[in-house]
C-alpha cells in the first residue's frame, strides 16, 4: 500500500494562532489555531466511500490499513499533515454570535491528487479546540452516521456538497442530552471525515471585519481567490467584488437543489454557508416527507421556524447580505455588492424555472402557462399529506396523453395513490381539485410533443426514486448503536444510484411509515450531537 502524501497550502499561506495552548479562548489576528486531535481507544472502521477515495487517490487496500483508520480516528498523523481548527464567526438564527471557530471540526491537511485538485480533510468530532466554547468538541455515532450518509447521499443526487471518505467508532462514550431536556445519556462516539476543496465559511470572513482585522480579512479573501477563484485574477476590489458575485450565483443554483430534492438544512446560520456554494455542516437537517413549506427538523427552530423548508432561499439571500457587509472593505463600494445580491435572486429565480420544469417533464418554462399550474400544484400537495418524492416519480408514470378523456366521475390516478399517507383526507374536493389540474398538466406536457418514455426519462433524471428519509437513517443508527453496520453499508449502496430503479429495494423507496411520523430522530432533531 501507498502512502498518501499530504501538505497544507493553508498554514503555509495563512497567520497562525501565536499560542500553543489547547484551551478555549478568544483567538485574534489568526486564521487558525494548530491542535492535534484527542487520541481514541479503540478505532474502528464502519464505512468508507470508495468514490471519494478515488477522488483523492488512495490505494484500494488502504481501508485494510491501522495506520490509515488510525488517521482518520485522529490517533495517527502521516506524513505533511499539520492538523488545524480554523477561526470562524456568524450569525445564528439572525443574532450575531462573535466568534464560533471549528469547536470539533480538525483539518489534517491536503491532498493534491493527479488532477491537480486541492482536497481538504477534516474530521469532525476529533476533540476539543481552542473554539470549542463549553463542549468536549466530540461527536456521536447517531449524528455522525447521518453526516456520512447524507455527503453522500446528495452528492449522488447532484447537490453541491461536502463530501464524506469515512466513519470511523471511536471506542470511547461520549454524553449527550439530545434533546436538552436534562436526561442526558451515554452514547458510542464516532468521527467522520469529511473532504471538500475548502472548509471556509461565511462566517470566515464576518469575524475579520468584526473585529476591524482587515489585514487578516484582505490575506484570507487573497488565498480563496488563489485558489478556489483563480480565473477572477489577481486581488484587488474587482477581483474580490467578481468573487461576492459568484458566491452569489454557487448559493442561487444550491439552494434550488435542496428545493428540488426537499432537503431542509435546519441550521442556516452564516457558519454554516459555504464560500463554495457547497452544502456544508450536517446537523439537525431532514428530508421532506409530506409537502410542507412550513416545516423545519431542527427542534431549535420549532418556534420561530426562521429556517423552515421554503424559507431558505430568502434566507439564503440574507445570509449573502452578511457576507456582503464583511467584504466591504475590499471593496469600499456598496454597488457592485447590491448589484450581486440582484443577481442571486435573478439567478435563483431562472435555475428553479428551469428546475421545476425539469421536474414536470417540461421542454422548457413557459411563464404564460407553467406560473399557474406551478402554484396550484403546490398548492394541491398541501391538501392532503403528500410524499414530495413519491408524487413526482410516480407523476411521470401517467400518460398524459390519454388522461382525462373519460367522462366518468374524477378519480386519482392510481400511479399517485402511494403519495398519499392519510386516506381519509382524499375527500371529494381534494380529489376533485387535484384531478382538475392533473388534466391541465396533462395538456402542457403533451403539447411539447415528447414521447411517453422521453418524458418519463427526464423526469426520472431529476426526481429521485431513493432519498435519505429520515427514518431510514434512524433505523440504520440504531442497528449500528448494537453493532450492526450492515444497513448503514446498504444505504450508502441503495444512495448511489438515487435515479434507478434497483429491484430489491423498493422497501428504501416507501413512504414514511406511521410509527416514524413522531418519533425522535425520524421527525424532529436537535442540534446535539
Amino acid at each position: 500500500m501507498s502512502r498518501p502524501s499530504f501538505e497544507s497550502d493553508f498554514t503555509r499561506s495563512l497567520p497562525a494562532d501565536p499560542e500553543a495552548r489547547n484551551g478555549v479562548r478568544q483567538v485574534t489576528g489568526s486564521c487558525y489555531s494548530r491542535v492535534l486531535p484527542t487520541k481514541v481507544s479503540k478505532p474502528q472502521l464502519v464505512a468508507h466511500a470508495s468514490e471519494v477515495a478515488d477522488l483523492l487517490d488512495l490505494p484500494d487496500d488502504i481501508w485494510k490499513s491501522k495506520e490509515f483508520v488510525e488517521a482518520m480516528a485522529g490517533n495517527r498523523q502521516l506524513d505533511g499533515m499539520d492538523p488545524y481548527a480554523t477561526c470562524y464567526g456568524g450569525h445564528q438564527f439572525g443574532n450575531w454570535a462573535g466568534q464560533l471557530g471549528d469547536g470539533r471540526a480538525i483539518n489534517l491537511g491536503e491532498i493534491v491528487n493527479q488532477n491537480q485538485e486541492r482536497w481538504v480533510l477534516q474530521l469532525k468530532g476529533a476533540g476539543p479546540t481552542p473554539y470549542s466554547r463549553s463542549a468536549d468538541g466530540l461527536a456521536v455515532l447517531r449524528s455522525s452516521v447521518r453526516e456520512f450518509l447524507c455527503s453522500e447521499a446528495m452528492h449522488h443526487l447532484g447537490v453541491p456538497t461536502t463530501r464524506a471518505l469515512s466513519l470511523v467508532l471511536t471506542g470511547d462514550q461520549v454524553m449527550r442530552d439530545m434533546f436538552y431536556s436534562g436526561n442526558p445519556q451515554l452514547e458510542p462516539g464516532a468521527i467522520v471525515c469529511r473532504v471538500a476543496p475548502s472548509f471556509t465559511r461565511f462566517g470566515s470572513f464576518q469575524i475579520f471585519t468584526s473585529r476591524g482585522e482587515i489585514d487578516v480579512l484582505k490575506q484570507l479573501a487573497g488565498y480563496t481567490l488563489r485558489l478556489n477563484f483563480p480565473h477572477l485574477g489577481e486581488p484587488s476590489p474587482d477581483a474580490y467584488a467578481a468573487l461576492f458575485d459568484e458566491v452569489c450565483q454557487k448559493t442561487a443554483k444550491m439552494i434550488v437543489h435542496w428545493m428540488r430534492v426537499g432537503f431542509v438544512h435546519g441550521v442556516m446560520n452564516t457558519d454554516n454557508m459555504s464560500i463554495l456554494g457547497l452544502t456544508i455542516d450536517y446537523g439537525p437537517y431532514g428530508w421532506l416527507e409530506n409537502y410542507d413549506p412550513n416545516w423545519t427538523p431542527n427542534t431549535t427552530d420549532a418556534s420561530g421556524r426562521r429556517y423552515r423548508f421554503g424559507h431558505q432561499p430568502q434566507i439564503a439571500l440574507w445570509n449573502l447580505a452578511q457576507l456582503g457587509n464583511a467584504i466591504y472593505p475590499l471593496v469600499n463600494q456598496t454597488e457592485p455588492l447590491e448589484e450581486s445580491l440582484g443577481r442571486y435572486q435573478k439567478t435563483f429565480e431562472e435555475e428553479w424555472q428551469s428546475m421545476i420544469a425539469s421536474k414536470l417533464g417540461f421542454n422548457g418554462f413557459d411563464p404564460k402557462t407553467d406560473q399557474e399550474i406551478t402554484s396550484e400544484l403546490f398548492a394541491i400537495l398541501q391538501l392532503a399529506e403528500t410524499d414530495m418524492t413519491i408524487f413526482f416519480r410516480n407523476l411521470a408514470k401517467i400518460d398524459v396523453h390519454h388522461f382525462g378523456r373519460s367522462k366518468e366521475e374524477p378519480e386519482l390516478p392510481s400511479q399517485l395513490k402511494d403519495a398519499y399517507y392519510v386516506q381519509e383526507q382524499l375527500t371529494e374536493e381534494v380529489v376533485g381539485r387535484t384531478t382538475r389540474w392533473i388534466e391541465l398538466y396533462a395538456q402542457r406536457a403533451s403539447s411539447d410533443g415528447n414521447s411517453i418514455e422521453d418524458r418519463q426519462d427526464r423526469m426520472n433524471a431529476v426526481n429521485p426514486k431513493y432519498v435519505l428519509r429520515n427514518y431510514l437513517a434512524q433505523l440504520a443508527i440504531d442497528k449500528s448503536e448494537k453493532g450492526d453496520h450492515s444497513q448503514v453499508l446498504e444505504l450508502l449502496e441503495v444512495l448511489r444510484r438515487p435515479y434507478d430503479e434497483q429491484p430489491g429495494k423498493e422497501e428504501f423507496a416507501r413512504r414514511r411509515p406511521d410509527w416514524a411520523r413522531n418519533r425522535p430522530g425520524c421527525s424532529m432533531l436537535s442540534c446535539s450531537s
